[in-house]
This record gives C-alpha cells, sequence and structure tokens, in this order.
C-alpha cells in the first residue's frame, strides 16, 4: 500500500513538473511562500482576530476558502506564462509572473506579521503602502493627469 501511494504520489509530481515546463527553484519559492502566506493569515484570524478579510476580524471559513481559490488562480496564471513561454521558446513570461506573485505573497507575508505585532521598519511599511496605492491606481498625480486630457 505505501509503495503504491508513493508511486502515485510521484507520476502526480512528475505530472505537474512537466505541464509547468519542469519545476525551478522560483516555483518552489512561490509554493513556500503561498503557504507561509497563507499560514500567517490563518495565525492574525484564528489568534490575533485582526483578519481584514472577516468582518469581526476572526476566522472565517469563507474568507479562508477564498484565500485557497486566490492561490489556485495565481498557480493556474503562472501555468499559462509557463505554456505561453513553450509556445515562443522563452522563459521570461514565467519568470516574470512568478516573481510578481512571489512579490505580492512576499507584502502579504509582511502585513500579516505587522498584524500579529511584529516590528516591522516604517520604511518598508510605506514601501508597501506605495505599492498597493500604485497597484489599486491610487496615485492622485496620475488622477489629475486623466482629468486635464
Amino acid at each position: 500500500m505505501k509503495e503504491s501511494l508513493c508511486t502515485a504520489v510521484g507520476i502526480v509530481g512528475a505530472m505537474i513538473a512537466k505541464v509547468y515546463g519542469g519545476w525551478d527553484a522560483a516555483l518552489t519559492t512561490l509554493v513556500i511562500f503561498m503557504i507561509i502566506d497563507y499560514v500567517t493569515g490563518f495565525a492574525v484570524a484564528a489568534f490575533f482576530h485582526k483578519s481584514q478579510k472577516s468582518e469581526n476580524g476572526a476566522l472565517d471559513s469563507k474568507a479562508g476558502f477564498k484565500g485557497l481559490c486566490k492561490k489556485g488562480v495565481i498557480m493556474l496564471i503562472v501555468l499559462m506564462a509557463c505554456r505561453l513561454d513553450i509556445v515562443i521558446g522563452s522563459s521570461f513570461i514565467k519568470d516574470a509572473a512568478v516573481i510578481g506573485f512571489i512579490t505580492n505573497e512576499t507584502i502579504s507575508i509582511i502585513e500579516n506579521a505587522a498584524a500579529m505585532g511584529v516590528p516591522i521598519p516604517e520604511v518598508l511599511m510605506q514601501a508597501i503602502d506605495i505599492l498597493r496605492k500604485k497597484g489599486d491606481g491610487g496615485n492622485d498625480d496620475n488622477k489629475d493627469a486623466a482629468d486635464t486630457e
């Protein structure tokens, strides 16, 4: 039984690696960061009751499921980037997608750590705020420029 289970897991793992064009350090890092983000987000909600994903800040199965769905979609987007790279014979689309998602996971992990009371340098929190505002299109300079055009 044990050998059959190990064989099945090995076959599934090999198929996943094949579909992603090979499993490399970047994909491993992304998966590790996704797990850390999920665990720290769970801790923020379960133990600190400071989650921004639920009304009362506590655990919410719906919010947890949404988080897992988002991480699944991230992996699907990375898969699409891998397949595009295979079609055009490059590796930069996958690398760019993975690096972008690793950056996003890193920001979320730092935010979770801050919610737990881990001291985060102010300059780092300011950088995260700037990145978040740019991602949301909340830069006031861009709004003024768009209004005048």
